[in-house]
């Protein structure tokens, strides 16, 4: 089995363990984006994260475990990185409208030739602070780039009303809580079971109100 038909079959199998049904093509993809952040990293230094069955983990599986907590039309992805979990999320939901933004350029060229190698129609990358982003997005995801009071103090106007924000963690975030600015609420803390993955995940869903 090559190198590429093994990261295919646990890609496969955490897939079916979380119990999700991608497009077709979307596994291709996903690893076509494995394969250019491992390229690029070598140069840009884009992740901590190097071998190539922990990328799939930590990285593709740990993205799309929120994939059922996902709603609307339009999602932007603060903090992205490259491109996590925005470019998962954008393959796995290619209805989907997603805005990746981070204020790293070495980061944002990658995302901008991530997307154009993968073919994203439905996503774009900006390089920007999160306090300057323009606009509402109906889901807003973050992956622990920040306290749950930063986040929404950078990025709370950014929340469409009715919309839903997605704040990924690692343990628990219970003394992060009460930071919680005035017209949000925490509407349920979910922990997440990431296939390959040994540690707390948890995900934190906060609405306005």
């Amino acid at each position: 089995m090559t190198t590429r038909e093994a990261l295919q079959d646990q890609l496969q199998r955490g897939i079916a363990d979380l119990r999700l049904t991608l497009p077709e093509g979307a596994v291709e993809r996903l690893l076509d984006y494995r394969e250019l952040l491992e390229r690029w990293n070598s140069a840009y230094n884009l992740t901590a994260i190097r071998d190539d069955r922990e990328m799939i983990a930590r990285h593709l599986l740990d993205s799309l475990t929120i994939l059922p907590y996902v709603h609307g039309r339009t999602l932007a992805d603060l903090g992205t990185g490259p491109g996590l979990p925005g470019i998962p999320l954008a393959i796995a939901e290619p209805a989907r409208e997603v805005l990746m933004v981070d204020s790293n350029g070495k980061k944002v060229r990658f995302l901008r030739e991530a997307i154009r190698s993968l073919k994203l129609g439905n996503a774009r990358a900006l390089q920007s602070r999160v306090e300057e982003v323009e606009g509402t997005f109906e889901c807003i995801t973050a992956r622990a780039f920040a306290s749950l009071a930063d986040m929404l103090g950078w990025g709370g106007h950014l929340l469409a009303p009715g919309g839903t924000w997605l704040a990924m963690k690692g343990k628990h975030p219970a003394e992060e809580l009460d930071g919680v600015p005035a017209g949000f609420r925490v509407e349920a803390i979910h922990t997440l079971s990431v296939p390959g993955v040994e540690g707390e995940r948890h995900l934190v869903v906060i609405r306005r109100g």
